[in-house]
């Protein structure tokens, strides 16, 4: 590639820190967000377009990133979610034999801000220290005073709703129509693959906006509940908690991933907060507490639910825990049909320890169907 003098570019977090760099493709931009770092070797593409990364700015950890180009079937939603990207060294060239295209044309294609060379290592400890927080991003380097006071009015993650942002907002089906099993959706920031692992199981899905009432879920007749990872604070998702509530209350199958997970506990009365950091990485070790197997599992959140509520809880059983730090991994209910996970089965970068749980979920949509059925 042909050297060129690339534009000079930083990072200034919420509390003051800055961090230098340059400007990926030599473009001028600035962007807003809640920075967080990623520790998987690969996935950048799939991270870039997961709907639960809504609004934040990258940090990967990965010391090189667009080496293996991008490819238009390797997405999680119909477009980037993040809101900048943040990186050590940005390969504009790539050796991978099936890519369509470089990052870099994807990122321009996507209007996606990007910065290079700067010390992610140093990035990465301060936010550990210090924790999340928002930040900017820009070539605006002689606007710092301008930029500091519009980084006051971001609106911090916490208390934040952003399941409206990326949910579908009609309807849609995916799927074989003449499948075994009718699943309803409830899409608070769906990944295409968590769809993918529903239909290959047998099953049609209809995907419902995040508002939907449990009452028009069911007017679909469905066998089973889904309810998604997405971004955001579960608290303010009302609709969704009442929902949940609902089909808890009239015994349906239910399972829940991520966001979902923290909205079946909402359900059910147990509190959710804001992590330090969060966990986000492809190699996260979990602890099944049912079979006693390790699992390495993908994590992408930074809320968490109250594990002491959890385990005060008369109806609710701890079924995973994260080995790193011991908060809730998965619950199930104990007399009713629902279980839900705080990571992602359906992402599988090497390791396939938790797909299981999809099997998990049609087996106990069967044995309901199959009560029903002798009723």
């Amino acid at each position: 590639m042909k050297y060129q003098t690339k534009k000079k570019a930083f990072i200034l977090l919420a509390d003051g820190t800055i961090f230098f760099g340059k400007a990926v493709g030599n473009k001028e931009g600035t962007a807003f967000g809640e920075v967080c770092f990623n520790t998987g070797m690969t996935g950048y593409q799939e991270i870039f377009t997961d709907p639960s990364y809504f609004g934040q700015l990258m940090v990967t950890t990965n010391a090189h990133i667009g080496n293996y180009g991008t490819n238009n079937d390797e997405v999680e939603s119909d477009s980037v979610k993040i809101s900048g990207l943040i990186c050590k060294n940005f390969s504009y060239e790539y050796s991978r034999i099936d890519a369509d295209k470089s990052l870099e044309e994807f990122l321009e294609d996507n209007k996606l801000f990007a910065i290079s060379d700067v010390d992610t290592r140093a990035l990465v400890c301060h936010i550990r220290e210090a924790g999340a927080m928002n930040a900017v991003i820009s070539t605006e380097v002689d606007n710092l005073s301008k930029l500091k006071e519009a980084l006051k009015e971001v609106p911090n993650m916490e208390g934040l709703e952003l399941a409206s942002k990326v949910s579908t907002t009609e309807p849609y089906f995916y799927g074989d129509a003449n499948a075994t099993y009718r699943i309803a959706a409830l899409d608070i920031g769906i990944k295409k693959n968590i769809l993918r692992n529903l239909a290959k199981r047998g099953a049609y899905v209809k995907v419902f906006p995040y508002n939907t009432s449990y009452q028009e879920m069911e007017a679909w007749t469905p066998d089973g509940y889904f309810i998604s990872n997405g971004p955001g604070d579960p608290k303010p998702l009302e609709d969704a908690i009442s929902a949940a509530k609902e089909i808890i209350s009239n015994n349906k199958p239910l399972f829940g991933i991520c966001l979902g997970h923290q909205v079946i506990a909402l359900a059910n009365g147990i509190s959710t907060y804001k992590m330090h950091n969060g966990h986000r990485g492809i190699n996260h070790p979990v602890l099944n507490l049912i079979s006693g197997k390790g699992e390495i599992t993908s994590q992408n959140h930074v809320f968490a639910i109250n594990k002491k509520e959890t385990e005060a809880h008369p109806e609710i059983e701890i079924t995973h825990e994260h080995l790193n730090d011991n908060t809730v991994a998965g619950i199930k209910m104990k007399s009713k049909n629902v279980f839900s996970v705080q990571y992602h089965p359906e992402a599988s970068p090497g390791p396939h320890d938790a797909s299981y749980l999809f099997d998990q979920f049609f087996e106990n949509i069967a044995s309901s169907v199959d009560k029903d059925a002798l009723v």
